[in-house]
């Protein structure tokens, strides 16, 4: 009877590191998926802007340094983009793309800013539907921030629970970060319609 009892307690020692590790396996790759939604959007926000630059390029043709901040803004976050995407648990990977895409927020803010000076500019019909579009990809960024978050968040408090923090440490997991906006004017979604 003792054997039995001394084998099902080893069996339930062996189990659950097991079944600790699986989770956090499952529960990473859920985050992972979710940044990779992120990536999704982001891409195509990237997509747009060169398109809304060359649009507003012939009617702004004073502008070419707000404009040019605009595409260096948009290459930088691209690359950091990429970089993310390929390993979404590095922190400081994901730090590096959120501060891309905050300096390419503000300077999508200055460009918006610039144009409300251009009549011309505000009703012409490619700029509107790329405004439009990117608005729109504005919201699904949003959206794809807050199920990375919710998935990290999910992610790290298994991680930091005990005796689950002892399996993950030893087994190499590391707490994820989400995807925060720093600066709190680019917190404001980017204003892309003209008045």
């Amino acid at each position: 009877m003792i054997d039995y009892v001394f084998l099902g307690l080893l069996l339930l020692a062996l189990a659950y590191p097991v079944a600790v590790y699986n989770r956090l396996v499952a529960l990473r790759n859920r985050f992972r998926n979710a940044f990779a939604q992120i990536d999704v959007q982001l891409e195509r926000r990237y997509d747009l802007i060169p398109n809304l630059v060359e649009t507003a390029k012939a009617y702004m043709k004073h502008e070419r340094e707000t404009l040019e901040a605009v595409i260096q803004a948009r290459d930088r976050a691209a690359a950091a983009g990429r970089a993310a995407s390929r390993r979404p648990e590095d922190a400081a990977a994901v730090r590096s793309l959120m501060g891309a895409d905050s300096a390419l927020t503000a300077s999508l803010g200055r460009l918006f800013a610039v144009a409300e000076n251009y009549p011309d500019l505000k009703a012409n019909q490619t700029m509107g539907q790329l405004m439009e579009e990117l608005s729109s990809t504005e919201n699904k960024v949003a959206f794809a921030r807050q199920a990375f978050n919710d998935a990290v968040m999910t992610y790290n408090t298994y991680l930091e629970q005990f005796p689950h923090n002892v399996v993950g440490g030893s087994a190499g997991f590391r707490p994820a970060q989400p995807f925060e906006v720093e600066e709190r004017e680019v917190r404001r979604p980017v204003r892309v319609a003209f008045d």
